[in-house]
């Protein structure tokens, strides 16, 4: 269903494009033609939406500013110009020391019906921006943006203003209809969506913008994180039998935890676990006296609490000398996908909703492959940017029916 769909999006912006060029021959007025370009916009090629060029540039300027999480901020005073300049209202709100949300509407009613959101901060290390041509195995021919945050989440940042933009500049949404968040810290605990519920706002509608392969999604698996500490005794390594080795001690408790059975849903799969980080010692001729371990587990079913339980009886029972440190826990999340002309998803990433309180509904949706996310090869094709677009506009027109 999908590619039927936007295969009559991409029909119809070619029958624009050439639209253009027959009215430039015939002399024609722009404003008497069929085509009509938001300002600052340049002519798209044959093929292209004629905001493509517009929303290709904002894009590459996102990723060109490195976000990592906790040092967002050059990349959100850009943007916050960068709004202001297309006739936005911007507040930013404080989420932290140095970094700020940003919410933009249209004319003075900061209230509105439906909330667009998305997060600028990137996982680390920064990998610069770079456009390539289409490669041999790509499915549209358009060419390719690499680097950090291409798609996890500027992609959907630089689709949600274009499709917003848009819709305003066609008369599609008025003021009052649609505000755009977007937060800091998404990568990291969620301290920017947090912050925003004392935006004292309240919304019908929020959507969310992530990688989902240009799927709606079905909703996405919960998270539940901990860590393992180890303590001994240091000492020289010749005599083993005068300390106690902490990091022997954290290995006996990962053993015990590759071994737990998680429990599994119809709905969202398996629940996975990952221990992420393992730190401990200080050289291979001490006996260790400090050993940890961080852990991730992607919840698919029952609670976080009941998993939690298992994890500790089976690592203390193989190690009662470890210390459990749960530090943050949430259930599976389900999403709304009762918007025709998309297939659907269920992801295993976690996103920002849970974290933002309120009886909205909730839509997940966005351009790239979360499989090449927080990786050395994150890209996504132009084409993804257009057709995220174009699904951002289906998503907010459809939902403004909704009374």
């Amino acid at each position: 269903m999908k590619t039927k769909y936007f295969a009559q999006l991409y029909l119809a912006w070619l029958a624009t494009a050439t639209a253009a060029l027959a009215s430039q021959n015939a002399q024609v007025p722009l404003q008497d033609s069929n085509v009509d370009f938001i300002p600052g916009s340049v002519s798209p090629s044959i093929g292209s939406p004629p905001y493509s060029d517009d929303l290709v540039a904002l894009h590459k300027s996102l990723v060109q500013i490195p976000s990592i999480t906790g040092s967002e901020g050059n990349a959100t005073a850009f943007l916050r110009s960068y709004l202001q300049g297309r006739g936005f209202t911007v507040e930013t709100q404080p989420a932290a020391p140095g970094r700020d949300n940003l919410l933009a509407y249209y004319g003075t009613t900061r209230q509105t019906r439906i909330l667009v959101t998305s997060h600028i901060d990137t996982v680390p290390p920064y990998w610069p921006y770079e456009r390539r041509p289409a490669s041999s195995s790509s499915a549209d021919g358009s060419d390719e943006l690499w680097g950090r945050g291409t798609v996890d989440a500027k992609g959907s940042i630089a689709s949600v203003v274009t499709a917003v933009e848009q819709l305003h500049h066609f008369h599609s949404i008025h003021e009052g209809d649609v505000a755009v968040l977007v937060d800091v810290g998404e990568e990291r605990g969620g301290d920017g969506i947090r912050a925003a519920n004392d935006l004292g706002l309240a919304w019908e509608t929020v959507i969310f913008g992530e990688p989902t392969r240009l799927k709606l999604a079905r909703g996405h698996k919960g998270v539940l994180g901990f860590n393992i500490t180890a303590h001994g005794v240091a000492g020289h390594s010749s005599y083993p039998e005068l300390g106690a080795n902490a990091i022997d001690r954290l290995v006996r408790g990962l053993s015990a935890l590759a071994a737990v059975s998680l429990p599994w849903s119809e709905s969202f799969g398996n629940t996975t676990l990952n221990v992420g980080t393992v730190y401990g010692g200080v050289a291979a001729n001490v006996i260790p006296e400090l050993a940890v371990a961080t852990v991730s587990v992607r919840v698919a079913a029952s609670t976080p609490e009941a998993i939690q339980q298992l994890i500790k009886e089976a690592v203390l029972a193989a190690e009662p000398a470890l210390e459990l440190d749960f530090t943050y826990g949430i259930g599976p999340v389900s999403t709304d996908y009762d918007i025709e002309g998309f297939e659907t998803i269920v992801l295993n990433y976690g996103t920002d909703i849970p974290g933002l309180k309120g009886n909205h509904k909730r839509y997940l949706y966005g351009p790239g492959d979360y499989l090449v996310t927080h990786s050395d090869h994150e890209h996504l094709s132009i084409s993804d940017l257009e057709q995220a677009v174009e699904g951002y506009k289906v998503l907010i027109t459809e939902s403004l029916k909704n009374k």
